[in-house]
This record gives C-alpha cells, sequence and structure tokens, in this order.
C-alpha cells in the first residue's frame, strides 16, 4: 500500500511521510516520489508550491468525505 492509501485509512500518522521518502530515497523505484506515495497531480502540486501541512489538510478533507 502507498503512503496516502495507509494514511487515509487510518493505518499510520500524516509523519509517516518522511519514512516513505526515506524509503523511496534508498530504493532503486523507477517510479517519481510522488507517485511512489500515491499521491495525484493536485496533491503533488500542493505538496510542492505549499507546505506538507497543506498536503496533510487536502488529504484529511478525503478522509471526511
Amino acid at each position: 500500500m502507498t503512503f496516502k492509501e495507509r494514511y487515509l485509512a487510518g493505518e499510520i500518522p500524516f509523519e509517516d511521510i518522511d519514512l516513505y521518502i526515506e524509503e523511496w530515497n534508498e530504493s532503486d523505484d523507477e517510479r517519481r516520489l510522488a507517485e511512489f506515495l500515491g499521491l495525484n497531480a493536485d496533491e503533488e502540486d500542493v505538496w510542492v508550491d505549499d507546505s506538507d501541512e497543506a498536503l496533510k489538510e487536502m488529504l484529511d478533507r478525503q478522509k471526511q468525505a
């Protein structure tokens, strides 16, 4: 499961994104980081252009939907 899937399922805290980034950095995975995390283009844009907090808020809205 991706970070996003596990976070939305309530299995992990948002802060675990750092562990996933570290795992990606140490792997030979050829996917882009956003793909590895399970983020779509809009989520990636918010994360890159704004902040971790903005991404967390966006994902939290999906949790509540």
